[in-house]
């Protein structure tokens, strides 16, 4: 058993107003995962890049719900190149779907906040996703780039499929 890290989608689309730390956490739980989960996402507390911790960097795959590869390590996602990964390896969100194909996501773009190194960008990051407003904007990436971490820019009204990503194993307390 090899330790990896799993990269999954959030059941449904979102707007730029979400609570997106919260819903892959209850997700997550709901799917019957016993890791943590949080939002593959630039926050103002927290820049995409730091969101796993350091110790899991460098050494753990990030793979997706069926334990397929995406990336080598979450490093690799930031080495500048935009989070280049293979297309025909496909996200699944919770409940299994492949975003890529299944109509729940017609728009096939990712929500990030984030430059190509997974540093936020406070002028576009749907006002820290408390905003749904059209007039403010946010940044994603179009799945066909097959980029994780395109740079476009898009209205906060737009509902986009936002990515978690496995956090931390649980360990049990009394062992």
């Amino acid at each position: 058993f090899s330790f990896q890290l799993h990269l999954v989608a959030l059941n449904f689309p979102l707007t730029g107003d979400m609570r997106a730390d919260f819903q892959c956490f209850r997700q997550a739980q709901l799917a019957g995962l016993t890791s943590t989960y949080r939002a593959f996402l630039s926050s103002h507390l927290q820049d995409l890049a730091t969101v796993v911790r350091k110790t899991d960097r460098h050494h753990l795959p990030i793979v997706n719900l069926q334990g397929e590869t995406l990336f080598n390590n979450w490093e690799s996602i930031f080495d500048g190149n935009g989070g280049q990964f293979n297309i025909h390896v496909p996200i699944y969100s919770f409940d299994g779907r492949n975003i890529m194909t299944d109509s729940s996501w017609p728009q096939k773009v990712i929500w990030h906040g984030s430059t190509a190194n997974g540093i936020r960008l406070v002028s576009s990051y749907c006002e820290a996703w408390h905003t749904a407003d059209m007039g403010a904007m946010g940044q994603a990436s179009p799945l066909n780039t097959g980029k994780l971490l395109d740079q476009k820019i898009y209205s906060c009204n737009n509902q986009f499929i936002v990515l978690c990503i496995e956090n931390s194993f649980v360990t049990d307390p009394q062992g």
